[in-house]
């Protein structure tokens, strides 16, 4: 197993940032996340922290070197994390649950399985066609498929930026699992938040990405131009990309072959050092384990 990847994240017009991003890498696995923490409702940013925390860890105790049963393991630890957010509601007293969107990839066996809550995506680019994208759990997405809403207008609609499966919800997320997809040499796969793709079609992804300059430069690029055009009004906008089995930059190639069997590394993007909200990684860690200690005991 081996690829290139690349991740960044950016406040736009925003004073903070509530995108979380990461990846993972076993021998023969890796998994690529991405959250939203949502604008509209306090401490978004906490369960965007706390989804791709528990995503990454709970990766590295079980893919060693690979996981046994993907879907399984994305079943099972998003609803860990939709548990742990009310936990860390219920400890904190918070008024309102804090909400997240979230989109996860697994790459292993020269395969994919995604995972989607709400209008964060994964797109797969394949010989210069983007050849799939997950649908958006979102107000106009269900309007567009109703056919009372023309793609022209999506971008003009009051409620274009309304999701109605997300992490924290009082009513538990519908985990949208896209069927398995098999990988080629030179695929790309990118997970982007809606401050991205709001800017940017999929062609214009394309053009981008044909330039033929390297993973790097096609994440940064479409940031610079999601966030030209965002302007003061811009959301937080988020990305990270990987090309399949690419042996073309040797430099930034990243192969399982130096990674020991029980060995897993994490990378999360690093954040301007703006603080998680008035809630501390204590508070985090402490729904975390309280989560933890429940699910052990419910197996007894």
């Amino acid at each position: 197993m081996r690829f290139t990847i690349h991740q960044n994240s950016r406040n736009g017009g925003r004073p903070s940032n509530q995108d979380r991003v990461a990846y993972s890498y076993s021998k023969q696995s890796l998994l690529m996340v991405l959250a939203d923490g949502m604008g509209g409702y306090l401490h978004g940013d906490v369960a965007a922290q706390l989804a791709v925390k528990m995503l990454t860890d709970a990766f590295q105790r079980k893919a060693q070197p690979l996981l046994d049963d993907v879907q399984d393991f994305l079943l099972s630890e998003i609803n860990k994390i939709q548990d742990a957010i009310h936990q860390l509601a219920h400890n904190q007293g918070l008024e309102e649950t804090p909400k997240t969107t979230l989109v996860v990839a697994v790459l292993q066996n020269n395969r994919l399985v995604c995972a989607h809550i709400g209008d964060s995506r994964l797109y797969h680019f394949r010989q210069h066609q983007c050849i799939f994208t997950t649908e958006d759990h979102s107000v106009v997405q269900a309007l567009l498929k109703q056919g009372t809403l023309a793609p022209n207008d999506v971008a003009a609609h009051p409620d274009r930026n309304k999701v109605y499966n997300c992490l924290g919800g009082d009513i538990p997320p519908t985990i949208d699992i896209s069927p398995t997809r098999r990988l080629h040499s030179d695929d790309t796969i990118m997970l982007c938040s809606d401050g991205l793709w709001s800017y940017l079609s999929a062609d214009r992804m394309l053009e981008i990405l044909d330039s033929g300059r390297g993973m790097p430069h096609f994440i940064n690029s479409m940031l610079d131009i999601a966030e030209q055009l965002g302007g003061a009004q811009g959301d937080n906008l988020s990305a990270i990309g990987v090309q399949w089995e690419d042996i073309l930059d040797q430099d930034l190639t990243i192969s399982g072959l130096a990674t020991a069997l029980d060995q897993a590394r994490t990378i999360i993007q690093p954040l301007p050092d703006e603080g998680l909200s008035e809630l501390s990684h204590d508070d985090i860690e402490r729904a975390i384990a309280e989560i933890n200690v429940a699910i052990q005991r419910s197996k007894r």
